[in-house]
């Protein structure tokens, strides 16, 4: 017996390359991702439906971070991150944008990100105190 051998992809839907590169935890985050233009193919936005090729330029907005990216591979199933890292190239400008914006982050942490679990008796006083002048 001869094994299958598994054809070449030459193109693959946007919304699933992302899931499958690891942009995005399912397909259908992908897909509102795209909805919401979060996505764009080589400066215009694009519906989760669109025909992704090798060589095609991608602007991903996760949050508040951007990035710059070639395709380089297609894959239908989703691989090892390692794996999923080849499957596109990331621009240096990309590269140095997001790590001004993670160094940008440390330096100034969000207020209230050290808060952890409910309020102290002591702390609900103070709320409930700043509450009540305020009204």
């Amino acid at each position: 017996m001869t094994e299958p051998t598994q054809a070449v992809l030459e193109r693959m839907r946007i919304d699933k390359w992302l899931w499958a590169a690891r942009f995005y935890k399912t397909r259908s985050l992908a897909a509102q991702a795209i909805a919401a233009g979060h996505v764009k193919m080589d400066g215009h936005t694009v519906k989760a439906a669109r025909e992704l090729r090798c060589t095609d330029r991608l602007e991903i907005a996760i949050g508040d971070v951007v990035w710059s990216i070639v395709v380089c591979g297609l894959n239908e199933q989703r691989r090892p991150a390692s794996e999923a890292q080849q499957l596109y190239e990331e621009s240096a400008e990309s590269r140095a944008r997001r790590a001004a914006a993670r160094e940008a982050r440390q330096l100034a942490p969000v207020p209230g990100s050290e808060l952890r679990g409910r309020p102290t008796k002591k702390a609900r006083r103070q709320i409930r105190g700043f509450n009540e002048n305020a009204a």
